[in-house]
């Protein structure tokens, strides 16, 4: 078995990766740190609606939400047993969750740590669904659906994102919808879990008080050799400009919410380049939207934005998007003033000083992420997935400059990626 060791000095951390014998990739990260960590996950989430095996003739289509309906049942086991019963027993904290492209499941512990990464690994490799607990999963993730129906912050994201995608899965909620749900079926769960929960598939990624050669050891004892299959995945193709500028809706609300998406159709191939947009995006936004800017400063003290200003870049294989939300009295008007800020930045070089300001925070920023088990973890299977070793993030940063970002503020900023999402209170 070959261990490839990662090092950085100027860090002063260090991590392992190895294939073991079952096919899974894992990588291990000791950390001296009060708890230990283990995530394992698999490249599947909600946007993997439609795909096959190599070796087969024709496409599955499952329906929305199948992927985060299965996470929910692997917890059951054919015992009766609850999952969550036995990491009570070894005291550690277990939880999951379903992303648009990814499946991850995890504990975090102080004690019995070993213990613990044997059921993790046991519960997600031996599936248990029948006609009868589909059914009555039905119902519970029914009522989680209404839920978020009911949140105006998860209502006015979606809205957003089917007012930007006009066929794309991003579109859809990561729980499916009531209608979509009703249609899963336990054959349809067996067939997603025996084509994306295949450990070739899969990452197992442990941080903390933890030994290579004893994490080595359970795997030898819980994991079996799982064959080799190349899955191929089919996503929804899209124009480039948004397929609905704005989008509004009603709900029980003090004051209006909005949230502006900037549609990215410019997602780099190169695992390097897809790291390198991702941070310069980050570096951006700081520059432009930050707390400590002139325009932030200016909305919040004339009382059109207030603390719940955010902004982000959110990007996968298949999309990418900027996104600005928060409360205002007028959603339109500083949609307006927005676009004009934007367009006004484009019309001038960034300042040298602000430039360098964003770079360090956004270094900080990741730099920081080491002082967590969990944050070490959800990093290295991110860049797990997309082949890529997690310290060359360093000098992919360092390689940033001013010049890039500005051609990323004049390139993926047009008047036709952008959309509005808007809640307003009910008269």
């Amino acid at each position: 078995m070959e261990i490839k060791a990662y090092t950085n000095e100027k860090l002063g951390e260090s991590y392992s990766e190895f294939v073991h014998a079952s096919g899974l990739t894992v990588y291990v990260f000791p950390k001296s740190l009060s708890t230990s960590y283990a995530l394992f996950a698999t490249k599947y989430g909600s946007l993997e609606n439609v795909f096959k095996l190599s070796t087969d003739e024709e496409f599955t289509t499952v329906p929305a939400g199948i992927a985060h309906f299965l996470e929910h049942k692997m917890f059951e086991n054919a015992n009766g047993v609850d999952t969550f019963e036995l990491f009570g027993q070894t005291g550690a904290s277990a939880n999951a969750y379903t992303s648009f492209d990814k499946t991850a499941y995890l504990f975090s512990s102080t004690d019995n740590f070993y213990e613990s990464l044997s059921i993790l690994l046991d519960f997600v490799t031996h599936p248990y669904f029948t006609k009868e607990t589909v059914a009555k999963e039905q119902g519970i993730i029914a009522q989680e659906i209404q839920m978020y129906e009911d949140n105006p912050n998860t209502r006015v994201y979606y809205e957003l994102m089917r007012a930007m995608y006009e066929k794309h899965d991003v579109r859809t909620e990561i729980a499916g919808s009531v209608e979509s749900i009703a249609e899963i079926t336990d054959e349809l769960l067996y067939k997603c879990y025996n084509t994306f929960y295949n450990l070739h598939n899969m990452v197992l990624c442990v941080c903390g008080d933890v030994e290579l050669v004893k994490v080595q050891a359970v795997l030898d004892k819980v994991l079996k050799p799982a064959p080799k299959q190349e899955i191929v995945r089919k996503y929804q193709t899209e124009k480039a400009e948004v397929f609905k500028e704005r989008t509004e809706t009603k709900m029980q609300i003090a004051r209006p919410q909005f949230a502006i998406g900037v549609k990215d159709v410019m997602i780099p191939e190169s695992p390097t380049e897809f790291s390198k947009k991702d941070f310069g995006m980050r570096i951006l936004n700081e520059i432009l939207f930050s707390s400590s800017t002139d325009f932030y400063n200016e909305m919040y003290e004339k009382g059109i934005l207030n603390s719940q200003f955010s902004c982000e870049y959110d990007s996968t294989a298949s999309f990418a998007y900027n996104y600005y939300a928060g409360e205002t009295d007028d959603p339109d008007a500083f949609f307006v003033i927005l676009k004009q800020y934007i367009a006004d930045c484009q019309s001038k070089p960034i300042d040298e000083d602000a430039f360098l300001r964003a770079k360090r925070v956004v270094y900080a920023d990741f730099i920081r992420l080491f002082d967590s088990t969990d944050e070490i973890a959800n990093e290295l299977v991110s860049y797990a997935f997309l082949d890529m070793p997690l310290f060359d993030n360093l000098a992919i940063l360092d390689s940033i400059d001013k010049a890039y970002v500005e051609s990323l503020l004049r390139d993926c900023f047009r008047d036709a990626f952008y959309s509005l999402s808007v809640i307003s209170p009910i008269q």
